[in-house]
């Protein structure tokens, strides 16, 4: 209840005006990526149709740039100058695939309009083992497309400046940690910034593509000399297939098959699309499917045109040789193919950024699902999913170190991934129309089925032909990869099922009849000293201290400090331990303390811990006392509990001096701290100034009517001995105070991070200003959503 109190009383003063300085490492991270992101930032900007193209669409039409070069790659090493009377009819059967496939993810953003993409396909129709089938792809995928999108861009620098050659892998690698770092600032792919380089590639391509189609028609294009160093040139033969064998075909078509990737990506972003979201994607799905079409198209005529070639180490690449045949060697012409290329780089290394937002996402689905570790499904300090991002690079650059950054090394497992993801997706709508058989599902049916099958048949033709140039890598990988996931998946289940069990009954369960509490002691310092008073504050029965003696002469000089100083309030017992099996003396004395079953066994381990690397390397403590930790938690009504210790460096301390703090001791009240800032506050809570009417929090004084306006810090239910009451802490940078809705277990929107406006009368509760079931205003819900009264 609340009841008078003296007028000095003031709120408390907000954890902001604590001084707490922060650690070198937090003064880093905060320097290289700004201030930390408040939750409330999370909400998305919905985008429209054209800024939707741009940005969620680099990764599948900047593979224009390598997809006929890769067709090429493959034919001309066997068969020469006739590739070329191959690459339009491979590219068409490129085309074909591409239709069937765009058909199929039409009719995924349909149905999937929250959360698209073939996981979420696979786990909605087969079950949540199958689907790791699809995130196995789809991870081997997002890393894979780093690479490759990252080694094509620097492909496109290395072609307008071939000096810079040399250091292709580093300028690649280079890339990615740039990458790495600016998605762990918070760059957002929803930015429009995103969607600049798209349009700059489409013009850019486009305008090389037109006026080399009208120079062709007006007879101002020829072929070129293949016979380069660098190339490798295989001679023509007879036949249909002009002496190529249908295993070289295939492995062209199945390099072509790369120009592919980056399709799913609208259904992996369709949340973001304005409403009606799924009519929204399937729009842009089909444009950005004819755009990536007829470029490559394009692209691929050209080459016939001018017989671009293929260079061994990638550069120049053909859509450079392109560009420079076709805008000519006058000003103008250097300009623009300096122009095209910087345009390609931009759009690959933007395509590349794509897999930084896709594989985090992805991965915190997947470990929401318990099928990864848990630490990917958590926002970092710039509200991304830190740990995802880091993995993907490192494992990104590993790769490239592996290939040399050579795309053609790369494709060989590239497109396995990404055609699996199509064949789960496919086949999951197939289940879909099947159970839903909603209106044209029959058309729907045959329409996905057959994007499936070809799907997987492509798949095959990748595994097969490209098995020895690194696909078994994949091949094997892949069933390894979802095998482990699957049996993580039993892990984590089979814990949290043992967690689960019995909470209730544990939760409410009667306190033992006696408590004990055993302190480890090795020899008697601060750190022990701590430790001891610790012990006495909770009040056991029977606090003990314990020296297991494995050195004679330090037990005993042990035993006369103890008596020399005085201990009188815990006891001092020395154990013989023989064999000096430390854990097992400390295993059997714990048993034999709760064989009785009516006993308690709390038993503290102090351990001395420095900062710095320096000391810890120099002043090397162990970890004797966590291993004892790990095995008395085995043992039914053991509770150990390791205490760390400063030993060296700063200790925190708060801002009151020792009178203030005596003071405080008598009267069981905190002084007033001076507002100290620490750099943790990122930002103001209303920058556009309180709400109207709203006074400081740290103004108030008991007796009076008030209306304050802060966020929520904290929510504590039942906090009144299982009387229903909801109690929650509202915060602004004055001060806080306590919210008390008594006869509510829970009300709605006040959660931590919620921002409201509360008005009653302000009293005090348990030597804390609060404010007994105030009127109160949801300003913003946790989420980034207003909400109302």
């Amino acid at each position: 209840a609340v009841g008078s109190a003296p007028d000095e009383v003031s709120a408390r003063p907000s954890p902001q005006a604590i001084e707490l300085p922060e650690p070198v490492s937090y003064r880093l991270k905060r320097f290289l990526l700004g201030p930390p992101l408040v939750s409330e930032r999370l909400s998305e900007e919905r985008l429209d149709n054209v800024t939707a193209l741009g940005v969620l669409s680099p990764d599948c039409i900047s593979s224009t740039a390598y997809g006929p070069e890769e067709i090429l790659r493959e034919l001309i090493p066997a068969i020469g100058v006739a590739a070329y009377s191959l690459l339009m009819p491979i590219t068409f059967a490129v085309i074909a695939v591409l239709f069937f496939v765009t058909l199929s993810y039409r009719e995924v953003v349909t149905v999937y309009t929250k959360a698209g993409g073939a996981y979420v396909v696979g786990r909605e129709n087969f079950g949540i083992k199958v689907a790791q089938i699809a995130a196995v792809a789809l991870i081997i995928d997002y890393v894979v497309t780093v690479a490759v999108q990252t080694a094509a861009g620097t492909d496109a620098v290395t072609s307008a400046f071939p000096a810079l050659n040399p250091w292709h892998v580093e300028i690649t690698v280079g890339v990615v940690l740039l990458l790495i770092y600016g998605n762990l600032r918070g760059i957002r792919e929803a930015g429009r910034v995103f969607a600049l380089p798209t349009y700059l590639f489409i013009v850019s391509i486009g305008v090389v593509v037109i006026v080399g189609i009208v120079r062709a028609a007006a007879g101002q294009l020829h072929h070129h000399q293949i016979h380069l160093p660098g190339v490798a040139l295989g001679h023509p033969g007879n036949g249909f297939l002009m002496g190529a064998s249908l295993f070289v075909v295939l492995r062209a078509f199945a390099n072509g098959g790369s120009s592919l990737t980056g399709l799913e990506a609208i259904s992996n972003g369709v949340a973001t699309f304005r409403r009606p979201e799924g009519s929204n994607a399937r729009r842009v799905l089909v444009v950005m499917s004819t755009i990536l079409g007829a470029l490559v198209l394009g692209v691929s005529y050209l080459a016939v045109v001018t017989h671009a070639v293929p260079f061994r180490n990638g550069s120049p690449t053909v859509i450079s040789q392109e560009a420079r045949f076709v805008l000519g060697s006058g000003w103008f012409g250097k300009f623009g193919f300096y122009a095209v290329q910087g345009c390609t780089m931009l759009v690959l290394y933007t395509g590349a950024n794509t897999s930084f937002n896709g594989f985090p996402n992805l991965a915190s689905f997947v470990a929401k699902d318990a099928f990864l570790p848990p630490q990917l499904t958590r926002r970092g300090h710039r509200l991304v999913f830190s740990n995802g991002i880091i993995f993907l690079g490192v494992v990104s650059i590993a790769l490239l170190l592996v290939t040399h950054a050579q795309v053609n090394a790369l494709v060989a497992v590239y497109a396995i991934g990404v055609f699996t993801g199509f064949t789960m997706a496919g086949a999951g709508m197939v289940r879909y129309h099947l159970r839903h058989r909603a209106r044209g599902w029959r058309r729907r049916l045959v329409v996905n089925g057959f994007a499936a099958v070809l799907s997987a048949i492509v798949v095959v033709i990748f595994a097969v032909t490209k098995f020895t140039e690194g696909a078994w890598v994949v091949v094997v990988l892949g069933p390894v990869l979802v095998v482990a996931l699957i049996r993580l998946h039993a892990v984590y289940v089979q814990e949290q099922d043992r967690l689960a069990e019995g909470v209730e009954r544990a939760a409410e369960a009667p306190v033992l009849k006696r408590h004990v509490v055993l302190v480890m002691i090795e020899r008697l310092d601060l750190a022990a000293a701590r430790a001891l008073q610790y012990a006495r504050s909770l009040s056991p029965d029977e606090p003990r201290a314990v020296h297991f003696v494995l050195d004679t002469r330090a037990a005993q000089e042990l035993e006369e400090a103890w008596t020399r100083l005085g201990i009188s309030r815990v006891s001092l017992e020395l154990i013989e331990c023989p064999d000096r099996r430390l854990v097992r003396a400390a295993l059997e004395l714990a048993a034999d303390i709760v064989s009785d079953g009516q006993t308690e066994l709390s038993v503290l381990l102090p351990r001395r811990v420095v900062s710095g690397a320096l000391r810890k390397l120099v002043l090397f403590h162990g970890r004797t006392g966590d291993r004892i930790a790990a095995v008395l938690d085995q043992l039914p009504n053991v509770s150990a509990t390791v205490l760390p210790f400063q030993a060296g460096g700063r200790r925190f301390r708060l801002p009151w001096d020792e009178e203030q703090a005596a003071q405080a001791a008598l009267t069981g009240q905190r002084g007033k701290a001076h507002p100290v800032s620490t750099g943790t506050e990122v930002q103001s809570l209303f920058p556009e100034g309180p709400p109207p009417g709203t006074v400081p929090i740290g103004s108030l004084r008991p007796r009076q009517r008030a209306k304050v306006a802060g966020r929520v810090r904290s929510v504590r239910v039942q906090p009144g001995a299982g009387i229903s009451t909801l109690e929650c802490t509202l915060a602004d940078e004055t001060g806080q105070i306590d919210l008390v809705f008594q006869g509510r277990r829970l009300v709605p929107g006040i959660q931590p991070g919620a921002k409201l406006i509360a008005e009653g009368m302000v009293g005090q509760r348990a030597r804390r200003l609060a404010m007994i079931n105030p009127s109160y205003t949801i300003l913003q819900a946790v989420g980034g959503e207003d909400s109302g009264t």
